[in-house]
């Protein structure tokens, strides 16, 4: 009796261990090893992981209250693939290919016949204007509930045109965990980009964990309709916000109305955004993603016609910014990545 009595005893002093060790193994904080585990472990890694260690523990001079840990991002280029193109461009030939039967006269007209044609350097010729009048023949006389839907549709069907993956699939793994990371350290994160507002809202949460509300882009004019009795958003043919360059802190402060203190971007499109992030008294972070992966994604920066990074990579390093190189700093940049 007493043998059975001391084995049990036994027993249940093993099992007091193996609760303390759990318990202990579950609250232990989680080391920088265990963050960010798609990124390697070199400098880059560490600035981050010190920032945001610093600014979230209490009573440190760097310290910055949860209600202002505001984190925006640029999308193209920083947290999708925008290379060869823009994933809106792909967006609107596609549109434009899709309308084409509607429009006779665009097998004649610039620049929907370069389109058409796909004749990618027709395109870039028309310049600006060119690309807003695409914009308007294949974002605009809709309801906004109706461009959701054939943007959503479109997302779920097309594909990149060098990897055959989803455009939905293209989204950097490692800024995808720096997303991750920043909320779980109290951060709100925001992406600021100049595509299209509602082109993006409606894979935002699904692609990031960015809510439609947390997302700030390039509008066009809507107004209120009754259709019938039914009241709708009607989309006009009229630029209203370009949310790129200048309008880029602009549009933060319209509609976030606070100042961020971690900015990430890849290209000049990007500069005013950090700088204004990185100006004045307080902790702030101003990151730029530099594709050099020309094997595992592309090489670019000063000469690209899509997300051009010139200025900002000649300041970075006076401005003390963080320059992320993606061959370097990166173990993989897809998730789909053998």
């Amino acid at each position: 009796m007493r043998r059975s009595v001391r084995a049990f005893d036994a027993c249940l002093a093993c099992l007091a261990i193996a609760v303390i060790l759990l318990i202990t193994a579950t609250c232990s904080p989680v080391s920088a090893q265990d963050v960010l585990p798609s990124w390697n472990d070199t400098s880059a890694k560490t600035r981050i992981t010190d920032f945001v260690r610093a600014t979230t523990t209490e009573g440190g001079e760097a310290y910055v209250a949860p209600e202002n840990r505001i984190a925006v991002f640029d999308n193209d280029g920083t947290l999708w693939s925008e290379q060869p193109y823009y994933i809106q461009l792909g967006f609107v030939l596609d549109r434009v290919k899709a309308l084409a039967p509607q429009h006779p006269e665009w097998k004649t007209k610039e620049p929907f016949k370069s389109v058409l044609d796909g004749d990618l350097k027709g395109i870039a010729k028309a310049g600006e204007r060119g690309m807003v009048e695409l914009m308007m023949a294949t974002h605009a006389g809709m309801t906004s509930d109706e461009f959701t839907k054939i943007a959503t549709d479109w997302f779920a069907t097309s594909k990149h045109p060098r990897t055959g993956k989803l455009f939905t699939e293209m989204t950097y793994l490692p800024m995808r965990e720096l997303l991750d990371y920043l909320r779980a350290n109290g951060f709100r994160t925001y992406i600021v980009s100049g595509g299209g507002i509602e082109f993006m809202r409606p894979v935002t949460q699904q692609l990031y964990g960015i809510p439609p509300e947390q997302v700030v882009g390039s509008t066009i004019a809507t107004e209120y309709e009754l259709v019938g009795d039914v009241p709708v958003l009607k989309r006009l043919p009229k630029i209203d916000f370009v949310d790129d360059g200048p309008g880029k802190p602009v549009g933060i402060n319209k509609f976030i109305g606070l100042k961020p203190i971690f900015a990430a971007g890849n290209s000049d499109g990007d500069y005013e955004m950090l700088r204004w992030t990185t100006s004045g008294k307080g902790s702030s972070f101003g990151l730029l993603v530099h594709h050099t992966d020309a094997a595992r994604e592309y090489a670019y920066d000063r000469e690209s016609a899509f997300g051009k990074l010139d200025k900002a990579l000649d300041e970075a390093e006076g401005r003390n910014w963080l320059v992320v190189d993606m061959k370097k700093d990166w173990k993989k940049i897809f998730a789909f990545e053998q």
